[in-house]
């Protein structure tokens, strides 16, 4: 199995954090979406997503399983 990565654009870090969100508009409160991070972006993507109300928790990669983390180009 591959590392992962850290979802913050252009950053090819290995991830030590998931970051579980979801946006209320769309999903179902029990759904949870994943975003990780490296060490240097775990703040920047959090507040991203705090600011918007979608974080629900952060945990370290080890702890959580498995993940198909979200990849796209408009992160921060």
């Amino acid at each position: 199995m591959s590392p992962l990565t850290c979802s913050a654009k252009g950053c090819a870090a290995q991830a030590q954090w998931q970051l579980l969100w979801n946006n209320p508009r769309l999903h179902t409160p029990d759904r949870r979406k994943t975003w990780l991070a490296c060490d240097e972006h775990r703040g920047s993507l959090a507040d991203f997503l705090g600011a918007r109300g979608f974080l629900k928790d952060v945990v370290p990669v080890e702890a959580a399983g498995p993940t198909r983390p979200e990849r796209r180009e408009n992160r921060p």
